[in-house]
């Protein structure tokens, strides 16, 4: 059973259908669990309903909001609900504690023995201390005796999703106890990757660790980014040198408007959270955060350097999505881009392949054009902030319904040869 179906859920589901498992995905929107029967995904990443319609027409995959009849003779139970942040950056347990006492209640008559296996991301020591006690009391059971409980978390990239699961760099089994760890690697058998044993709150610490380091590599570009643009350097030449070092490596080394998502925001704050919790000052982590934070908006202080006020100016934004091959807008340069445009009294017109509906939740004031030229079509300035693949084919033509040639990149994508670009860090 798979409680949860956002993006770690409904691909680890469709995935470890693909791979043979009989899987039933839990979810308390009806509206979510009638998509999924109908083989419909309720989000956009490559391949996924596809595979979702395949697993269905197999027999290996059922969706239900009855939890009594998702728990029923599972011998594993994923929990993958989200961990959202607290005001103060700090992870916000209450769905993963309604989770966990609900399936403990719903366990509770249970005389075999199955496996609770964390896969939503939590801070260190939550499985044991959080997770434990409310499967515990809501069951009757005693966790290592009565059930298993492990911690395996994701390394999922949103709009490759689907295809990290099935082909991981590694696979971190976190286990109370060596039966437990044994169930979840059985669940792996198949799976071509490293697999690493570990205890419940070292996996739970691998996860944060490799997304803080992330998070770290994209700001530490940026800031070299920064200092190449004024010093007229190519930063991208200058990361494809360093790339080239192997313990450096070339991923991650792509300057621009800063990350966002789903991940790094909340998984880098909810680390130095804990961290301060603990008496420890992550200064590190802490301009990490800042740094980013400034980079979202560089591109604005640029148009403002090279049109002065945006009061009345038509303003195309081509790219929504934090990333491209994703409809996700969470924690997006372009929210904020958006909103400080509107502010200074712009009047916008974006374009994305698929993140405009998420985006007209945010703001709906301002125009979503259904193509590129329709976008562009009278602005005074562009400002491209997703590397969407069809953003990488357009050419001169395409820009010249413009009224004015000012085009900003924040994601390097445009070719080479469009008159009149300038990038963030290029």
């Amino acid at each position: 059973m798979v409680g949860g179906s956002g993006y770690v859920g409904l691909c680890t589901g469709v995935g470890l259908a693909g791979k043979g498992h009989v899987v039933v995905c839990i979810d308390q929107d009806q509206a979510k669990v009638a998509m999924l029967q109908a083989g419909k995904s309720p989000l956009y990443e490559p391949g996924l309903e596809a595979a979702l319609k395949a697993a269905i027409g197999q027999g290996r995959l059922t969706a239900t909001s009855d939890i009594d009849k998702g728990v029923a003779g599972c011998q594993a139970i994923f929990i993958t609900v989200g961990t959202p942040s607290n005001a103060d950056g700090s992870i916000d347990l209450s769905y993963i504690k309604a989770a966990s006492a609900q399936i403990g209640a719903a366990v509770r008559g249970r005389k075999d023995y199955f496996v609770v296996i964390v896969k939503s991301t939590v801070v260190p020591e939550t499985t044991e201390k959080v997770v434990r006690p409310a499967l515990e009391q809501a069951s009757g059971k005693v966790a290592g005796k009565g059930f298993g409980l492990v911690m395996n978390p994701e390394f999922l990239r949103e709009g490759k999703a689907l295809d990290d699961f099935l082909m991981p760099d590694r696979i971190v089994i976190g286990s109370l106890d060596q039966r437990s760890g044994d169930v979840a690697e059985q669940i792996y058998h198949n799976f071509q990757a490293p697999k690493l044993r570990t205890d419940l709150k070292t996996a739970e610490m691998i996860k944060y660790a490799g997304n803080a380091m992330l998070a770290t590599k994209i700001s530490f570009i940026n800031e070299i980014g920064n200092i190449c643009k004024l010093l007229g350097i190519d930063a991208y030449k200058v990361a494809e040198g360093i790339g080239l070092d192997k313990r450096i490596g070339p991923h991650f080394l792509n300057s621009g408007i800063g990350w966002g998502g789903s991940c790094f925001p909340k998984d880098v704050a909810a680390l130095v959270a804990k961290a301060k919790e603990i008496g420890y000052e992550p200064r590190l982590l802490d301009e990490v955060t800042a740094l980013n934070a400034r980079q979202k908006v560089r591109i604005l202080d640029m148009l403002e350097r090279r049109m002065g006020s945006v009061k009345g100016k038509r303003i195309a934004v081509l790219g929504l999505a934090f990333k491209n091959d994703t409809d996700d807008i969470r924690d997006a340069p372009s929210i904020e881009i958006i909103g400080a445009l509107k502010k200074a009294g712009a009047t916008i017109a974006a374009y994305d392949p698929q993140a405009m509906g998420n985006m007209r939740k945010l703001h709906p004031d301002i125009t979503y054009a259904k193509s590129v030229t329709a976008a562009l079509e009278a602005a005074d300035a562009c400002l491209v902030l997703t590397e969407w693949k069809e953003f990488a084919a357009l050419g001169n033509r395409d820009f010249a319904a413009m009224r004015s040639r000012i085009i900003l990149e924040g994601r390097r994508v445009l070719a080479d040869s469009i008159s009149g670009r300038e990038g963030v860090c290029w």
